[in-house]
This record gives structure tokens, sequence and C-alpha cells, in this order.
């Protein structure tokens, strides 16, 4: 009964054999035969020994063959992660798109350059007559309007020479006054000098009519010759009294003709002393340094008291009306035209943003009006990128902060 109980047990107890694996003998190796032979038990030892050799054999293969058959049978990591794939391909697509946009709106529409600068036609103050200053109203920096004064030379040499000057005009017109009357008396000399003529004609008449006469009395016997040879020498003189009085009033008309060339030589002189007048006034004119247009005052070396020569700077002067020279890559100019808005940054106001115009651009590269311009017909050559100044206008500056020339700008021009 024991037996029989043992034998029911087994199959629920016995462990489950491997996928592949032989079966053993449904045996125990404690399990005595009824026979209890030795042979048996032998064999019972061997059959253990092998189901031991037989289940190492089998974990070692699974050890072997496991990875090549894992991976064989996993699958690749799009199917793992698909979604993950999606997500990431229309993610680069947006990325490649918004970038395209960003470009196509904010860099393709727009030509910038560091290069660019604050330009003016900056003058120097420089007198134009010689002296000491006696005033200078204005110190560095400032801004000054249109006619104010800027410098004081000491007028007294030159309002002397002006006095000279017009002294010298009046002479002339006094000059010309008498000359006038030395041309009106010698008028009158002329009217005495033709009334002698008519006398003497008068006379030279008289004695040719009063030498016929006796003239024919002698011949007919009727009168002597000593009478008739006086008549014809009364005669002989009123001719030649005739003659004298003629030759009076020539004389005394080319001496009219004298008197107006002196005075048109007079005329010239007073002419040449009223320029002298003008000159003197200009040079006291001189003396006064004012500005022609607005603009500030820099750079300031006359001091009251210098002695200021003619053509000596005595300060820069920066007028207002400025603009930007900007010198792009000649590959940047394609599209630009005069008119085209401009964004200005300048670096000393970074927070700032003016608004410009496209003026002009210039017909050359910047070295082609060089003093030394590059000449590229040589051997050696190699193509460089040229830079074209282009002139940028805007038409109000901020009047709260300092800009001049010089100053770094960065415009950014609206080309399409």
């Amino acid at each position: 009964m024991f037996d029989d109980q043992r034998q029911a047990a087994e199959p629920a107890s016995r462990p489950v054999q491997a996928e592949g694996r032989p079966d053993a003998p449904d045996r125990d190796i404690l399990d005595l035969r009824r026979d209890g032979s030795h042979s048996d038990g032998e064999t019972a030892r061997k059959l253990a020994q092998e189901g031991d050799e037989d289940q190492r054999a089998s974990d070692e293969e699974p050890e072997q063959d496991g990875k090549p058959e894992d991976e064989e049978q996993r699958p690749n990591i799009l199917r793992r992660h698909p979604w993950a794939f999606l997500f990431g391909g229309l993610a680069v697509v947006a990325l490649c798109v918004g970038v395209f946009f960003y470009w196509l709106l904010y860099m393709h529409p727009y030509e910038s350059t560091d290069d660019a600068f604050v330009d003016a036609r900056s003058i120097a103050i420089q007198p134009k007559v010689g002296g000491y200053l006696v005033e200078v109203p204005v110190t560095d920096n400032q801004h000054v309007d249109a006619g104010q004064m800027l410098f004081q030379i000491d007028q007294r040499d030159y309002r002397i020479a002006l006095e000279q000057a017009k002294a010298q005009v009046v002479a002339d017109e006094a000059a010309i006054k008498n000359i006038d009357a030395q041309i009106q008396a010698q008028y009158a000399n002329i009217d005495v000098s033709k009334a002698q003529v008519s006398t003497a004609e008068a006379a030279l008449k008289f004695a040719q009519e009063d030498a016929a006469r006796y003239k024919d009395l002698a011949e007919r016997g009727s009168g002597s010759v000593q009478q008739s040879q006086s008549a014809t020498s009364t005669l002989q003189q009123r001719q030649a009294s005739v003659q004298s009085a003629n030759a009076s009033v020539v004389a005394a008309q080319k001496q009219i003709g004298s008197l107006q060339a002196q005075k048109a030589s007079t005329q010239a002189q007073m002419a040449r002393d009223k320029a002298q007048v003008e000159q003197a006034e200009l040079n006291l004119g001189y003396t006064t340094l004012r500005a022609v247009q607005p603009g500030r005052v820099v750079r300031l070396t006359g001091g009251i008291g210098a002695y200021a020569q003619a053509g000596q700077s005595l300060s820069m002067f920066v007028p207002d009306d400025i603009w930007v020279t900007a010198n792009y890559k000649e590959t940047q100019i394609t599209d630009m035209r005069p008119g085209q808005p401009v964004d200005l940054v300048i670096d000393a106001y970074p927070g700032r943003t003016i608004h410009g115009t496209v003026a002009s651009v210039q017909p050359g590269s910047g070295t082609a009006f060089s003093l030394l311009p590059a000449q590229n017909a040589t051997g050696n050559y190699v193509k460089v990128t040229q830079r074209i100044p282009v002139k940028i206008v805007v038409k109000d500056w901020p009047t709260d902060v300092s800009i001049g020339p010089g100053m770094s700008i960065v415009p950014t021009v609206t080309v399409r």
C-alpha cells in the first residue's frame, strides 16, 4: 500500500523536461528495485550522470545561440519608436521652413555693412587778414547759428586805411571839378578867339577895299604910289591878323582836348581809389569772422591776444549738414537705388534707430578716386572685391546727442 501511494505521487512531483532534451527514465536514483539487484543500481547511477550532462549541455546551448536568435527576432528601432521618428522629421522640416522664411523676410530684402561712417564737409576757420585777436566769444564744441561772430581782429589799422582811401577819392573828385572849370574857361577863350577872328576878317575886308581903291587911283594918276603901297601893307597886316586869330581858335580847341584827357585820367584814378576804398572796407569786414551756416566749433586754437596771420587755422567748423557714407561691397549694390529706405544704428548709441534714405551711389570704387589709384594691369593681378561709397541722407538727426564726422554707423538698406 505504501508503494502504491509513492508511485501515484511521482508523476506530479517529476520536473518538466526541457525542450529538445531526451526524456530521462522514470526512475529515481534512490529507488530500489523490488529485486534489489546490484546491476540495476549501477544502471540508475549511469542514467543519473547522463541526465546531469544533458542538463549542462542544454544550459550551454542557449548561452551560445541565444544572442543571434534574439537579434533576429527583435524588431529594428524604427518599428520600435515610429512616433519619435515622425515627430523628429516634422521638427526638421519645420526648422528648415522657419530658416527659409527668416532668410526671406529678415535677410534677403536687406543689405547691411559695418564699413560706414558719419561724413560732413568740415572747414577750417582762417582769417583773410592778419592782426591781433581782441575777442573770441565762442568755446570748444559750441553750436553756433549762421551769422554769429566767432573771432574779432583789431580793426584800427584797417579803419585808418579805409579813411585814407576815402580821402584820396575826395581829392580825385576835386581834381575832376577843377578840370571841368578849366574846360569851361577854355570854351570862353575859344569864343574870344573867334570874336578876334571876326574883327580881323572885318579889318581885312576894309584893307582889301582900301588897297584896291588906292591902287586904282595910282593907276589913273589921281593918287600917289606911296598911298597905294601903304594900303597894300595894311592889307597884308590884316591878313596876318586873321590867320593869327584863327590859330588862336585852333589852339584853344586843342587845349580843351588836353583838359578832357586830363579829366579822363583823373576819373580813372578816382575809380582806382574807389576800388581801394572797397578793398579797405572788405579788409575791415574780414576782421570779423562769422559763421556762414549753422554748425559746431571744434579744435579751437585761437585765443584773445594771439596774433592771427592771414590763412592761419584758428579752429575747425563742422556744419549741421551731415550724412552717412557707407562703403558697400560691389556685390551688394545690385538692387540698390536712390530713394530706398535705410535703418541706421550708431555704435555710440546702440539703443537708437535712425531712418534715412539712399541719396546716391558713387559711379566707381573708392580706390579709383584715391590719390594713388590701384593699377591692375600687372601680371600678378589678384581680384579683390571693391567697395562702392553710397551716400545716405537723414532728414531729422537726433538733437539730444552729439553726432559728428567719423562716428561708426551700421546701415541696413531695404533693396527688395
